[in-house]
């Protein structure tokens, strides 16, 4: 099975995976106490000539490489007592299925139907390997958490790319954002309020089940498994929820609790020691058309303040914008989730702000407009146009955070492999004969690890 388990290929990964290790299932290498599958490395292979069709024989070599790689951190790790957690794997899991969910407008059937398993039995297939990931990338980080690079190494970096090698950047901005959640009435908080007291009763005269109204009325993705957010620890939940529910006992059934997310009741399943197994019913009150309009005057008299300079931007993020968004702590600036940067390519950004900044002068401010948040939340923004690029040959002056980032991501890759090779000769390696003609492989055949 792949390490890094992509959401984007995993139901490619899932069924070719399951397809192919009927057939193959032949042991290729071992690394220190870690077994490398011929299945491993054909499924990877197979994934890649999706993508790019005309694939070199060689790429295997490269693919055996990565994982080999993946294999010695794994085994470092292990060595090295790095824990992953059973809670933090299931959170990931969870995060993983809700995702897949998603893409297949949460229809649990289809879902089904389309692995030929249950929720359940596609975790328990991906579980051991989720927990490898992690521990994987945690040595990583531990290995690679000294590594950094001076100016002057930039410098020397950039200076190294040949002239007729620098890369062309297209036209690029940076966008900032005041982002305003709309607020719902006390008329529809009370009558959420109100629901969930009735309901609560429902359930408490045993007129119906927890599970079969969480079902029916939750709005969120524990609605599928009739509210149940399975086994916690403290510190996993929003601190009034987790308040009102470490107070309950089994079987109980809180109040009506508020907190970020809306209204809740919850039921008490099981507790153990320090864990709790809580299902709960979660309602948010409706945001009516007054409500929108409301918010949308409000960050109407944000931006004029901000063109009359009554107020500077960073002090208006600060008073009005949302919290939660991630521009909030970067003074409003957002980032690109592709890059990690705050440059933006106009191809990655979201419709209604290119069209909304398409002809904006630099230092612009727009109007507030509404857009769904990824929770399908309406909200409303503010976006003011920060920077604009024209199409140039990279410069160190103009792109030194990219020739920067470039520069770290290289001295990583020589980190690495040394880090490989200083290891390579205190671990045992074990490589079948079938990868001998792979020139990249030889490293992890040398002194006392080459075959006799």
């Amino acid at each position: 099975m792949k390490y890094w388990l992509s959401i984007a290929f995993v139901a490619f990964t899932l069924t070719l995976g399951l397809a192919q290790r009927e057939v193959i299932d032949k042991v290729v290498a071992t690394v220190g106490g870690e077994l490398i599958l011929l299945s491993e490395v054909e499924e990877q292979y197979a994934l890649m000539k999706s993508q790019q069709e005309d694939m070199p024989e060689s790429a295997r070599c490269r693919i055996m490489d990565q994982i080999m790689s993946s294999k010695l951190m794994l085994n470092q790790a292990k060595l090295d007592s790095i824990m992953v957690g059973d809670e933090e794997v299931e959170a990931q899991l969870d995060a993983r299925i809700e995702r897949i969910l998603g893409f297949m407008n949460n229809d649990v059937s289809q879902f089904e139907e389309y692995y030929g398993q249950t929720i359940n039995e596609v975790k328990a297939q991906f579980r051991e390997d989720l927990k490898n990931q992690l521990m994987i990338e945690r040595m990583r980080g531990q290995v690679l958490a000294s590594v950094t690079v001076t100016p002057s190494e930039v410098k020397d970096f950039f200076a190294s790319i040949p002239s007729d090698s620098l890369p062309y950047f297209n036209s690029e901005v940076e966008i900032g954002e005041i982002v305003h959640r709309p607020t719902p009435s006390e008329e529809m908080k009370e009558k959420t309020v109100a629901f969930l007291d009735s309901l609560r009763s429902t359930i408490v005269a045993g007129e119906a089940t927890f599970a079969d109204m969480a079902r029916k009325y939750s709005e969120d993705g524990s609605a599928r498994a009739g509210g149940d957010l399975g086994w916690a620890k403290r510190g996993r939940y929003v601190p009034e929820f987790e308040a009102a529910a470490f107070k309950l006992e089994k079987d109980e059934i809180s109040p009506v609790i508020e907190s970020e997310f809306g209204y809740h009741i919850i039921l008490m399943q099981e507790r153990r020691g320090n864990s709790i197994r809580v299902s709960h019913i979660l309602l948010k009150p409706e945001i009516t058309d007054e409500d929108l309009q409301a918010a949308r005057s409000l960050l109407d008299s944000v931006r004029q303040l901000i063109v009359d300079d009554s107020i500077t931007w960073s002090l208006a993020v600060k008073r009005f914008s949302n919290e939660d968004v991630q521009s909030y702590n970067n003074d409003g600036r957002m980032v690109n989730p592709a890059t990690g940067n705050t440059f933006f390519e106009i191809g990655d950004l979201e419709p209604d702000i290119y069209f909304t900044i398409d002809t904006m002068e630099v230092g612009g401010i727009s109007s507030p407009f509404m857009f769904r948040a990824p929770t399908g939340e309406k909200m409303f923004r503010l976006v003011q146009l920060q920077s604009r690029t024209s199409p140039h040959q990279a410069d160190l002056s103009q792109d030194y955070s990219k020739i920067r980032q470039a520069a770290i991501e290289a001295k990583k890759g020589d980190f690495i492999a040394n880090w490989v090779r200083d290891r390579v000769d205190a671990t045992y390696i074990d490589l079948d004969t079938m990868y001998e003609g792979c020139p990249n492989l030889q490293k992890w055949l040398k002194d006392s690890n080459a075959r006799p």
